[in-house]
């Protein structure tokens, strides 16, 4: 599976697109997160790898807490190559952009 079909997957949840914004205000850790949702650990940990997976978030171990943050560059390049392939003039800016990059 390509990286934007598991960011739409991952988006594709409602408790996982909660979690991004959670991350999106301060790094968290995994009890941190659950601690703002009503669900067992083990959904938890699924819907958080999923979102690694994804490469949406982040998660670094630190002591014995694994700390999540939010992989801010990885969703906004996923967004805007899907918008450039998938908007009327997106084709046009891509070889656009590839010519310039050419040049360099």
């Amino acid at each position: 599976m390509d990286n934007i079909n598991l960011v739409f997957e991952a988006l594709s949840s409602t408790p996982r697109r909660k979690i991004l914004s959670y991350l999106s205000a301060t790094p968290l850790t995994a009890g941190e997160i659950s601690e703002r949702f009503e669900m067992s650990k083990p959904a938890l940990s699924k819907h958080l790898k999923i979102l690694q997976t994804a490469n949406l978030i982040t998660g670094e171990k630190k002591g014995q807490y694994m700390h999540y943050s939010l992989n801010r560059d990885n969703l906004v390049s996923n967004l805007q190559d899907f918008a450039a392939n998938f908007c009327p003039v997106g084709s046009g800016l891509k070889k656009e952009s590839k010519q310039i990059a050419d040049k360099d």
